[in-house]
């Protein structure tokens, strides 16, 4: 990718035609750079990076990636902007292009400004090792997807207090309710274990967290939030609708040079 997000619209904004037009110029810049891949199917490695760009979330979150935080808000605006969530504050961004060993989930709360938890977080065994590199959206893979999920009720299942999610992405994370993409807690979570592994335990797709902080993020999260999850694949970011809607929000600009990989 040769392309670099520069800004994030604060607002809901967009009423310009430069602004209507922004996804369809986003998606042809980025097609363009694409290779052949099924919605579904995953990439054995990132093929594509939200550049370096400054992000209203960064100074809450330093240690995140402010392209992704950026991206990930702008995912936000652009599902409220379409009527669903419209009063939703609180958002959860999931860096699954980080180590499973590094603390990649950051919970805010928008209305209040504040950073409510910066976590470990583990993904499917269906994607990989320590740095996942597959998602999917179809069932029996036991992998994650990708993209905007709208958080729904929660209910006592086979792992405890969980959170259902609806994801907004057809063909990436919205089979979500179906497979029993879910929140909750998991013993395998447990850093110590993660050392001397190399990895977190994984899930069957599910964003798993520490059992001591799942039922506080859970409940901050429930009826009605959002949660992002994020990774480099370029057929998610060429082909979801609501990728190219936050990355038109946050603008794109053609600059010389390759972007690097992984962090």
């Amino acid at each position: 990718m040769k392309y670099f997000l520069v800004s994030l619209l604060l607002a809901l904004t967009g009423a310009s035609s430069v602004a209507a037009h922004a996804p369809e110029r986003a998606a042809r810049r980025l097609a363009s750079n694409a290779s052949p891949a099924a919605p579904t199917q995953a990439n054995t490695a990132p093929e594509a990076a939200p550049p370096a760009v400054s992000s209203p979330l960064s100074s809450l979150a330093p240690a995140a990636d402010p392209q992704v935080l950026a991206l990930g808000l702008s995912a936000m605006q652009c599902a409220q902007a379409h009527g669903t969530g419209v009063n939703a504050t609180r958002l959860a961004i999931i860096d699954y292009s980080r180590s499973s060993l590094t603390p990649r989930l950051w919970v805010f709360d928008l209305a209040r400004q504040k950073l409510l938890y910066h976590e470990l977080v583990a993904h499917g065994q269906g994607s990989g090792g320590d740095i996942p590199t597959r998602f999917s959206n179809d069932e029996g893979t036991h992998a994650s997807s990708l993209g905007l999920f709208y958080t729904q009720g929660t209910y006592q299942g086979r792992n405890g207090y969980s959170l259902r999610m609806q994801g907004l992405d057809p063909g990436f994370n919205d089979a979500a309710l179906a497979r029993a993409i879910v929140i909750h807690g998991a013993d395998y979570v447990n850093a110590d274990n993660g050392k001397r592994m190399g990895r977190l335990g994984r899930s069957w797709g599910c964003p798993a967290l520490r059992k001591a902080v799942a039922k506080p993020i859970i409940d901050v999260l429930k009826d009605g939030q959002f949660v992002f999850s994020y990774y480099p694949q370029q057929a998610w970011l060429t082909r979801s609708s609501l990728a190219q809607c936050a990355m038109a929000r946050a603008q794109l600009a053609p600059v010389a040079g390759r972007l690097s990989s992984l962090h």
